[in-house]
């Protein structure tokens, strides 16, 4: 892209930064923060494109000036994980909102293809779960008790387990979005027809609300999460197959750190989902039903919140203060 296009397209953003850092309205440090990263990024392909411009000379130092007034107060290790977590992953999140809503219309039809194919195919829960599983269940099932499973092995070893099979799923999810998002879409599909075919047969076999009141404890984030992980996929592979005004490799990797950070921001939920799993879920039967049905909808309520809610919160307050009075 030409120079006189770049700084047109950009120029209005950049008078709102001046108006943020130079304005006499105190402006707070984390919507500072959040503008920052936008203007790294201008920064950053202003460097490979035009070095000897005005226009980086110019980028450079409303980047230095943004730097200075973020950090004069010199924040903590404890501000920056807070920063993190409360503002630079939700302005993510709600920057590539498309492609988390791509992720779960994917997850609900390959989840519903499950079901169906259950539904049609006696054969199906086999064939996906394999014999012994099914089986195993099936015995759990005529001892009235149809998520026995989750009550093998110790609590700590089932947590460490459950928790790093997780964190292997998710990050295959998310790094094979590098294959355009085809990889990403082969681990969903494999994990949304296996949902989807093994609530099916909890159904079929009448223990649906049972299943439910056991696998949602821990299922709720578990699920929620990998979902967010395959959106995160679909950022990475996007940013090859859509540069844009930037080059591939650019384009490239602007997608990778952003969709990289709102990997990383799902595994909080996936050990918390992992802990549930290991320590709690195996009591699901035995615990009042409100209790398991209370924890359900605050964790998922929780997730929900900080995903589909939070960044749109954020998203206007940081809007609010870059506003031109």
């Amino acid at each position: 892209m030409r120079e006189v296009a770049f700084i047109k397209q950009n120029k209005e953003k950049w008078l709102n930064f001046e108006q943020a850092i130079f304005g006499k309205a105190k402006k707070n440090p984390d919507d500072l923060a959040s503008l920052y990263v936008h203007l790294v990024n201008d920064l950053s392909y202003a460097q490979t494109y035009y070095p000897k411009s005005k226009t980086t000379i110019y980028l450079n130092y409303l980047a230095a000036q943004t730097y200075q007034k973020i950090y004069k107060t010199k924040r903590t290790e404890t501000n920056r994980i807070q920063y993190f977590f409360t503002t630079e992953v939700p302005l993510l999140v709600y920057q590539y909102r498309r492609y988390i809503l791509y992720a779960f219309i994917t997850f609900f039809l390959l989840t519903g293809i499950g079901v169906l194919s259950a539904h049609n195919d006696d054969s199906f829960v086999r064939l996906i779960l394999g014999d012994y599983y099914v089986n195993m269940t099936l015995e759990n099932i005529k001892d009235g008790n149809p998520v026995a499973v989750y009550k093998s092995g110790s609590n700590w070893g089932s947590f460490i387990g459950i928790t790093l099979n997780n964190l292997k799923v998710g990050a295959m999810s998310y790094f094979w979005g590098i294959f355009l998002g085809i990889g990403t879409f082969y681990v969903l599909l494999q994990n949304c027809i296996m949902l989807g075919s093994f609530q099916y047969f909890f159904y079929q076999e009448n223990v649906f609300w049972e299943s439910v009141r056991g696998i949602w404890i821990h299922g709720s984030m578990e699920i929620f999460a990998m979902v967010i992980e395959a959106g995160a996929g679909f950022i990475l592979g996007a940013s090859i197959l859509f540069p844009k005004t930037y080059s591939r490799l650019d384009s490239f990797k602007i997608g990778f750190k952003n969709s990289f950070k709102i990997f990383i921001s799902t595994m909080p939920f996936t050990f918390a989902a992992g802990f549930l799993e290991g320590f709690i879920t195996r009591y699901a039967l035995e615990m009042p039903t409100f209790l398991s049905i209370s924890i359900i909808l605050l964790t998922l309520s929780a997730i929900s919140f900080y995903y589909l809610i939070y960044p749109f919160k954020v998203h206007q307050k940081v809007k609010k203060s870059v506003t031109i009075a």
